[in-house]
């Protein structure tokens, strides 16, 4: 940076890009009030051109290759594939979480326990997940160890054996990791509050199926599901770390470009998911806490009003009894939790889908204050729509460009943020850029906004536990609702 600062004060230049002076406002109050702004103004733009670049090159067969390069000596790279359970119908779901499970089994070139000696030899991690739009296989190396990584992911996706015995045994794993998910509470009460929201439809099945699903899926499903869904244009290569863009196109030109880029018919259309204000209540009065989760319905990730969404549920933020601090927290909400001991836990939530989404509170309470901590979560849900201030949404912006950045940190992350961001924008979004749309909102935005998607809107309602207190559903649904002058 020394050597950086002697060259700029010799070079006299004052050339700065707009959008990084407009994105630092204090900098700029800086650069400008200080004595020497030239050589500061030449400072600011080398530290903006140290920011690694996001590379995106499409491939013949239309699968994209996205990388940053961050000169770190270890990587993540990546296969995002457009395709997840919302792709399924009633007789195959949980067909993309199953095909999941059988990656890692073995492959015409490496038995399972081949691949596992030689990802365990690289000291190299190798994982993979289902949601509900998409499916995500990638490792983690050493830079140096990138090609190997590739060849991996390409080898497990392209040329798995899908072997009977190993069908057979995946069927007793994943039974058994679904009574697992039913003992956590929350993925419970998520799992019924797609199911009453998106009823009916895509949305609402479960990620993993239903059990007589599991016991029935064969190897023609899981070969169909590929051979359906594994196209070029739906797939993402990406990468983060020390990696270098045009090695990393080389290496999907030899192991991908085989991929067929073109349907034989038509495309897998998107299924439409419409969501349905309703509810869903399983009450167990043995059970010492009640788990609800309340939420309206949202809209899709390339939205504009995403961002304002994503500011309104930072503005509300979440709350657990071990935080400290309670009662001088900046959230109305939390305040309120900690002095009337309204509940054990609360999150604010928005889970965004390409053409829609869910935002809404999930809430840990006793039986006795789900009333009173429903009344207050619709209050500050109406204060969105009616009162909010400009402090509060200023923090709030600050809050949320802060875990922004906090999230990025390290090459995974950053890689699944780069795949997820080129399937849900075909493209990725500058930081600079996702602060300008943060900056430009203010409260008057956000009460628009909330009172487009909350106000008088029917929510959607799970609930699990001793919920004899919770109010009647039409009472919640007229709680979302003020006398406006």
């Amino acid at each position: 940076m020394a050597a950086c600062l002697r060259s700029l004060a010799s070079s006299g230049k004052t050339v700065i890009t707009r959008h990084f002076l407009h994105q630092n406002s204090l900098l700029w109050r800086l650069l400008t009030a200080a004595p020497h702004r030239q050589v500061a103004v030449q400072a600011a733009q080398c530290v903006a051109l140290n920011v690694p670049q996001t590379k995106v090159t499409t491939l013949e067969n239309g699968l994209r290759v996205a990388s940053e390069d961050s000169g770190l000596p270890t990587c993540t790279v990546g296969l995002w594939i457009d395709a997840g359970s919302r792709y399924e119908n009633q007789r195959n779901n949980g067909t993309a979480h199953f095909l999941e499970h059988m990656a890692f089994k073995g492959t015409r070139k490496r038995s399972q326990l081949d691949l596992e000696l030689e990802i365990e030899n690289m000291g190299a991690h190798l994982n993979a997940y289902t949601s509900r739009e998409q499916t995500v296989y990638y490792a983690k190396a050493f830079s140096k160890d990138l090609p190997r990584a590739v060849e991996i992911l390409a080898d497990i996706i392209q040329n798995s054996t899908l072997g009977e015995a190993e069908i057979e045994r995946e069927r007793g794993v994943i039974l058994r990791e679904m009574q697992e998910v039913e003992t956590n509470l929350q993925e419970v009460v998520f799992d019924y509050l797609h199911a009453t929201a998106y009823q009916t439809t895509a949305l609402g099945r479960t990620i993993l199926g239903p059990s007589d699903n599991i016991k029935t899926i064969n190897r023609g499903d899981l070969v169909e599901y590929i051979t359906t869904h594994y196209k070029g244009p739906r797939i993402v290569l990406a990468a983060a770390g020390g990696v270098s863009h045009s090695e990393l196109i080389d290496l999907a030109k030899y192991h991908f470009g085989k991929l067929p880029g073109r349907y034989v018919g038509d495309a897998p259309a998107l299924p439409e998911c419409t969501f349905t204000g309703s509810e869903i209540r399983v009450r167990d009065d043995k059970m010492p806490l009640a788990h609800i989760a309340l939420a309206v319905e949202a809209v899709g990730w390339s939205h504009p009003d995403t961002i304002p969404l994503m500011v309104a549920n930072t503005l509300i933020g979440n709350w657990d009894r071990s935080f400290g601090g309670g009662v001088n927290l900046s959230s109305q909400l939390a305040q309120m939790s900690c002095q009337g001991n309204l509940c054990h836990s609360f999150q604010s939530f928005n889970t965004c889908y390409t053409d829609t989404g869910l935002w809404g509170l999930y809430m840990v309470c006793e039986p006795g204050t789900i009333a009173d901590m429903m009344h207050y979560t619709q209050m500050e849900w109406m204060s969105l729509c009616t009162s909010v201030t400009e402090a509060e949404v200023a923090r709030s912006k600050n809050l949320l460009k802060t875990n922004m950045l906090l999230h990025l940190d390290g090459s995974t992350p950053i890689c699944e943020d780069i795949g997820r961001q080129m399937l849900c924008y075909s493209r990725r979004i500058p930081l600079h850029e996702l602060e300008a749309r943060i900056d430009a909102i203010d409260a008057t935005t956000i009460k628009d906004v909330c009172t487009k998607y909350i106000y008088n809107k029917a929510p959607a309602i799970a609930a699990v536990g001793p919920i004899e207190q919770l109010p009647d559903y039409n009472q919640i649904r007229s709680g979302l609702f003020w006398m406006r002058s």
